[in-house]
């Protein structure tokens, strides 16, 4: 794996901080498991309210915590005062999501001044792969416009 470097001396607290702000994942009840300079794990329970017709965790799920850990592993390497937003992924479904619990496990492949590409493998308590992300994230100022419904 690639070793990075964290630009911002703050970047696990800044990290934090936005996932704590997640409402999203609070309701999914997801947890932020591990963060590093270029690395980020969230891990999700299974849960029967957040299953599809077949009694598997939806890929909803799945694509939700590994779009998260993508984007928090980018953030990881941003600098002071930036904040990141995903601009594009493409998610693969590997095996059907049956497991006690689930983690996405993401790590930046390359970090770039505007774009960020990273990785996730999201994994069952087993270790089974059960999907992998490659998620595109764009690096903009920290506070920018909140997009708001009209």
């Amino acid at each position: 794996m690639i070793r990075h470097e964290a630009k911002n001396p703050d970047y696990e607290r800044v990290v934090r901080e936005s996932f704590a702000r997640q409402s999203f994942m609070a309701t999914l009840g997801a947890v932020l498991e591990r963060v590093e300079p270029g690395a980020v794990d969230i891990a999700v329970p299974f849960s029967e309210t957040l299953c599809q017709q077949n009694g598997f965790l939806h890929a909803g799920v799945l694509a939700s915590v590994a779009d998260s850990a993508c984007g928090y592993a980018a953030l990881t390497l941003a600098a002071p005062g930036q904040d990141v937003l995903a601009v594009e992924f493409k998610i693969n479904l590997l095996r059907p999501a049956r497991a006690a619990r689930f983690t996405a496990r993401a790590h930046v492949l390359r970090a770039g001044r505007t774009l960020t590409v990273s990785r996730a493998d999201v994994v069952g308590d087993e270790g089974d792969l059960v999907a992998t992300m490659l998620s595109t994230v764009i690096g903009r100022p920290a506070g920018a416009e909140h997009i708001s419904s009209r």
